[in-house]
């Protein structure tokens, strides 16, 4: 099975060193939505305007699949 990566990043960069083996790279995608929706909530207030909360998900030889951003703009 192909291990994936999902890198956070919200003001430094907090790199998934283990990764989680899956069934496929849409079994990645599912995995990575459920997974930001859980870290969204955990941040309780401090996504501040101007900011950006970020979640790379790779393969196992690092290579990019998918980004998955939220940008907080005031307007």
């Amino acid at each position: 099975m192909p291990r994936y990566f999902f890198h956070i990043q919200h003001g430094k960069r907090d790199p998934d060193e283990i990764g989680m083996d899956l069934q496929d790279i849409d079994a990645a995608w599912k995995e990575g939505t459920v997974t930001a929706g859980r870290f969204l909530q955990d941040l309780d207030g401090t996504l501040k305007p101007g900011q950006e909360w970020r979640m790379e998900i790779t393969d196992e030889t690092g290579d990019l699949i998918w980004v998955l951003r939220l940008l907080a703009e005031r307007h």
